[in-house]
């Protein structure tokens, strides 16, 4: 099917109960739709021949008047089989075209002596200056030498001429959750902690924490940034948000911070990964969430079954803030993704094929999980305002 007739394809009719996952083939991230890029190998990742990497992000940028494809997630230390009980920090690779080649950032001129391509570690700790922190106490690395501390979910954005991380301390730190970097040079940096963040993670305390996780220590994560214009603001799990201070070094809102307006699942589910996107006019808002078998034949966001896809789920609205409309799957197994559009105003996502369980932990498919997965996705036009992962014709 041609471009031109395919440009807005029609919605699905939503399932009867809401809440029901769709899991037709026609929305997983397919040989015909989708890809994993060919980022540049370090020596950790020669034996495996690619680079293991969940919570893919990917974006393009234009960076005086070049484009610029930038990608990132979450990776493992070479002894590791996942990325905790630590890791290693945050790398990140460039291209100027979605087919590469994906060169890891050049930062030897910077870290002469590190791994080329980390932008920022805990290690890093030792460069911590008057006035100039690079590693907050609550980021370093503890518990001896059963070293601990990891860092999640990386975002790379370029706002006003600069350089900025978005990413997540994960369970194993000292403080768990979302923190900001901005960079003192190009994307390659050196990046410094923004003084939001000095003593703690973004936002408040949760108020419980998952099973192994002291709540005292526990703030919201999977923090990313959206931009509009000369503004910005933090999107939050847990449904929160705030824009940024001017200077982008704190939230305007530090404490109590507002939320989403949501039409939620009920039960509502555990959701990671938020994110928006603005599309045509429109904001969508993504999750992440486990479509479940409930037994019965029927896949669901809110059942207690044995968890099968890690899912993108997607809302839109007129605002920022909402109100969101009902939520729909648009990507069966690309959970705790990104959208972004490449330099030809196409529509994309991310993926990463879950490990943690359900299809891709599975013995015959795992070593296939973990990857840095991009998937087209087509956008149903101003009256059916979806977005899904690109079905067949």
């Amino acid at each position: 099917m041609s471009e031109q007739v395919r440009e807005h394809p029609p919605n699905w009719p939503e399932p009867q109960h809401y809440g029901t996952a769709d899991v037709r083939e026609d929305l997983w991230p397919r040989d015909d739709n989708s890809r994993v890029l060919d980022l540049e190998l370090r020596p950790r990742d020669e034996e495996l021949g690619r680079v293991w990497i969940r919570d893919t992000y990917v974006n393009h940028f234009v960076v005086d008047g070049r484009s610029i494809y930038v990608a990132t997630g979450t990776t493992r230390a070479p002894e590791l089989t996942g990325a905790g009980p630590w890791n290693d920090g945050i790398f990140a690779w460039t291209a100027e075209s979605l087919d590469g080649p994906w060169e890891l950032v050049d930062t030897t001129g910077i870290r002469p002596d590190a791994e080329r391509g980390k932008l920022w570690s805990p290690e890093f700790a030792a460069e911590n200056a008057p006035g100039r922190t690079v590693v907050a106490p609550w980021q370093e690395y503890h518990g001896g030498e059963d070293r601990r501390g990891d860092v999640w979910a990386p975002e790379l954005h370029f706002f006003r001429g600069t350089w900025y991380v978005v990413a997540c301390m994960g369970d194993h730190s000292r403080k768990v959750g979302s923190f900001l970097l901005k960079s003192e040079g190009g994307l390659a940096g050196p990046y410094r902690v923004a003084e939001g963040n000095l003593v703690k993670p973004f936002g408040d305390l949760v108020g419980d924490a998952p099973d192994g996780v002291d709540p005292s220590v526990y703030h919201h994560i999977d923090g990313g940034l959206h931009t509009e214009g000369d503004r910005a603001w933090l999107v939050l799990h847990n449904h929160l948000y705030s824009e940024f201070r001017d200077d982008m070094e704190d939230l305007v809102h530090t404490t109590d911070l507002p939320r989403f307006r949501q039409r939620p699942y009920d039960p509502e589910p555990y959701l990671e990964g938020a994110y928006v996107h603005r599309h045509e006019g429109k904001y969508y808002l993504v999750h992440a969430a486990w479509n479940r078998d409930a037994g019965d034949g029927r896949h669901a966001y809110d059942s207690g079954g044995d968890r099968y896809q890690y899912d993108a789920i997607i809302a839109v609205a007129d605002s920022f803030a909402g109100p969101y409309s009902k939520r729909w799957t648009a990507g069966v197994g690309a959970g705790h993704n990104n959208l972004f559009t490449d330099a030809d105003g196409r529509l994309w996502a991310t993926f990463f094929r879950n490990p943690a369980a359900g299809y891709w932990a599975d013995e015959s498919r795992v070593g296939d999980a973990a990857v840095a997965g991009v998937v087209r996705m087509e956008w149903t036009g101003p009256d059916g305002e979806r977005i899904y992962a690109r079905r067949r014709g």
